[in-house]
C-alpha cells in the first residue's frame, strides 16, 4: 500500500560528480573534479410464663463481637489497598458476598427459633390495636393515624415486656398507652390540619420556595457536569503532554543530530572514507529531521516516560531506518593516448585501454515522519498523533532559530461551503464526515480517526463513510478508481489529484489528493487537515486532474 506525504514539503536531491584520472590521461569531462578524499438482630422477643425462654440475642452478639471486630478491621485494611488493585478489589467483594451469605444463614436460623414467639406477639399487638380503635374510632380515620397508633402500641408493648411485667399487666399498660397515643395522635392530627391550612393560605409562597429549590438542584447538577467536562478537557490536555524531563528530550535530540552530522561528514568526504575509485557520482537526499517528530515517536514507542540513556538503542534503530547510504561500482573500459618512439626514433601515438572505476553513492532519506506507521502499534500510533497535534504542549521546546527543521503549530483554514452545494445529499454527507476531522495532524499511513490520517487515508475514510466501500486506497489507486473530469466540469464531491508533491518513485503518478468543494476550494489532509485554495501557485504547479467517483 502506498503512503502519501504532506504536500508542502518537497524532497530535493543533490547531485555532484568528482573524477580522478590516472597519469597519461584522457580528457576531463564537464561536472567532474579530481583528487577526492573522504569517511515502559433484635428479633422482637416474646416473654410468656408458659413458654421456654428464647435464645438471647445479646449472648450471641457478645459471643460474635471479637470475630466481627476482627473482620471489620481486616475489611478496612483491604479497602485501603483495593483502589490501587483491581484484582484485590474483586477478591474482596467476593469475600464480602460470601460473608453476607453466612450472616444471612445465621439470621434465618435464629428467626426460625423465634417464629412461634413472634406470632403470639403479633396477635396480642393486633388485639390491642383493634381495642384501641374501638375505644377511639376517630384514630382510624386515615391510614397514617392507624399506622402511627400501631407503631406506638408496639413500642409500649416491647417496653412493658422489658420491665418484666406479666401478660395481664402488659395489657393494662397497653390500654393506658393507647390513651396516651390517642391524645398524641389527636394533637398531631390537629397540628397537621393547622399546617395544611397555613400552606393553603400561603400556597404562592410555598410554590416559590419549591421553584427556588428546584433551580438550586439544577444549578448544582450543571456545576457537576461542568466539573466533569473540565476534568475531561484537562485530562485530554495532560494526555498530550510530553512526560519526560527537558534535559532528556534535548539530549536525545542532540544524540540523533550527532548521528546525522557524522553521516553528513562521511558524505562530504566520501573519497577519503572509501578511496580507490576513479570517479565518485552522488545522488543524495538531504539530511535532517523534525525534532518534534523524534520526541513524539520516542514517547509513543516507549509508552510514556523515558530517559536519554534508555533510548540510545531506539535512536540508532530510527536512524538506520531513516537513512540508507549505498554505493555501486561500475567498471568501464576506456582508452588513453600514449606517445611511443619507434626504432627509427620517431614518436607516435597509441590508444591504450584501461579499466575505469566509477563509485555511485546514493543516500535515501525515508523521512522520519514516515516511520511511525511501520514501527508503532495502533495504540502507540494514536498517542503519536496526539503528541504531534499539540507538539506535546511544548511549542517552546525547539525554537525555530536553533532547530530549523522543527515544525510549527498551524491552525487550519476554515471555509463556508455555499448552501446550494449542500443540496446534493451525497456531497453533504461527504462534507459532514470530512469536517469532523479539521485540525487533526498529518500522519503518514494514518487511515482512521484514532491514528489520524495521511491524504489518501483521509479521502478513503470519508468516502467509505459516505456511501462507498472502496477500502483503504492510495492516491494513485483513488485516481484510477475515478473517471477523469475537466476543471470546467468539476463539481463538489469530485476528487482532485496532484503530482510531485514529494519525491515519489513514479514522477508521473499522483502523490496527493483532496475533495473538491466548489469555488476552487478543496478539503484535504495537509498538516493539519484543512481547506485549501486551489488557485495558489503551489497547487497550480502540482495540479494533475479532477476525478469523479463511480
Amino acid at each position: 500500500m502506498r503512503k502519501d506525504a504532506p504536500p508542502p514539503k518537497d524532497r530535493k536531491k543533490m547531485k555532484r560528480r568528482m573524477t580522478e584520472q590516472k597519469s597519461g590521461a584522457g580528457k576531463k569531462k564537464k561536472g567532474k573534479s579530481t583528487n577526492p578524499k573522504t569517511a515502559k438482630t433484635a428479633g422482637q422477643l416474646q416473654f410468656e410464663e408458659n413458654k421456654p425462654k428464647p435464645p438471647s440475642k445479646l449472648s450471641h452478639t457478645v459471643k460474635d463481637a471479637p470475630v466481627l471486630a476482627l473482620s471489620g478491621k481486616l475489611h478496612h485494611k483491604v479497602s485501603e489497598a483495593e483502589d490501587d488493585n483491581v484484582g484485590v478489589e474483586s477478591t474482596h467483594r467476593l469475600e464480602q458476598t460470601a460473608e453476607a451469605g453466612v450472616h444471612l444463614t445465621e439470621r434465618s436460623r435464629r428467626a426460625h427459633k423465634l417464629r412461634e414467639y413472634r406470632a403470639t406477639e403479633r396477635a396480642e399487638i393486633n388485639a390491642l390495636h383493634r381495642q384501641s380503635l374501638r375505644d377511639n374510632p376517630e384514630l382510624g380515620s386515615n391510614p397514617l393515624s392507624r399506622w402511627q397508633q400501631k407503631q406506638a402500641i408496639k413500642k409500649q408493648y416491647a417496653a412493658a415486656k422489658r420491665s418484666g411485667q406479666r401478660a395481664g399487666e402488659a395489657s393494662k399498660a397497653t390500654s393506658t398507652m393507647a390513651e396516651r397515643v390517642s391524645d398524641t395522635l389527636k394533637g398531631a392530627a390537629e397540628t397537621s390540619k393547622q399546617a395544611g391550612a397555613f400552606i393553603m393560605r400561603h400556597k404562592k409562597g410555598f410554590l416559590i420556595v419549591i421553584g427556588l429549590f428546584l433551580i438550586l438542584v439544577m444549578f448544582l447538577n450543571m456545576m457537576s457536569s461542568c466539573s466533569v467536562l473540565a476534568e475531561a478537557i484537562l485530562g485530554s490536555s495532560a494526555g498530550g503532554t510530553y512526560p519526560c524531563e527537558d534535559a532528556d528530550m534535548l539530549g536525545a535530540e542532540a544524540d540523533y543530530a550527532a548521528l546525522e552530522a557524522a553521516l553528513q561528514h562521511e558524505v562530504d568526504n566520501y573519497p577519503s572514507y572509501h578511496p580507490g575509485y576513479d570517479e565518485y557520482r552522488y545522488d543524495l537526499d538531504s539530511i535532517g529531521h523534525d525534532p518534534y517528530v523524534l520526541i513524539a515517536i520516542l514517547t509513543a514507542y516507549h509508552q510514556g516516560t523515558w530517559t536519554r540513556n534508555e533510548v540510545q538503542g531506539t535512536l540508532q534503530m530510527l536512524f538506520d531506518r531513516q537513512y540508507t547510504l549505498t554505493q555501486t561500482v561500475e567498471v568501464e573500459v576506456r582508452y588513453r593516448t600514449e606517445t611511443r618512439t619507434d626504432s627509427n626514433g620517431d614518436d607516435y601515438d597509441v590508444e591504450v585501454p584501461y579499466d575505469y572505476y566509477i563509485c555511485n553513492v546514493t543516500l535515501d532519506n525515508f523521512d522520519l515522519s514516515h516511520l511511525p506507521v511501520y514501527i508503532l502499534s495502533e495504540d502507540q500510533l494514536s498517542a503519536y498523533s496526539v503528541y504531534m497535534a499539540n507538539q506535546g504542549n511544548r511549542p517552546d521546546l525547539f525554537p525555530i532559530g536553533q532547530y530549523p527543521n522543527a515544525s510549527q503549530r498551524q491552525d487550519y483554514m476554515d471555509y463556508d461551503v455555499p448552501p446550494e452545494a449542500l443540496e446534493d445529499e451525497v456531497f453533504s454527507a461527504m462534507l459532514t464526515e470530512a469536517e469532523k476531522y479539521l485540525g487533526m495532524p498529518y500522519v503518514w499511513g494514518g487511515s482512521s480517526p484514532s491514528t489520524s490520517f495521511d491524504c489518501s487515508g483521509f479521502v478513503s475514510w470519508v468516502i467509505n463513510h459516505s456511501g462507498w466501500d472502496v477500502g483503504r486506497l492510495g492516491a494513485k489507486a483513488l485516481c484510477n478508481l475515478c473517471t477523469p473530469v475537466s476543471p470546467a466540469n468539476a463539481r463538489p464531491g469530485d476528487l482532485v489529484f496532484f503530482i510531485n508533491t514529494y519525491d515519489a518513485p513514479d514522477p508521473n503518478a499522483p502523490t496527493h489528493c483532496g475533495i473538491y468543494v466548489g469555488e476552487n476550494m478543496m478539503i484535504h489532509c495537509g498538516n493539519p487537515i484543512s481547506y485549501a485554495d486551489l488557485t495558489s501557485n503551489y497547487w497550480q504547479n502540482h495540479f494533475y486532474c479532477y476525478g469523479r467517483l463511480p
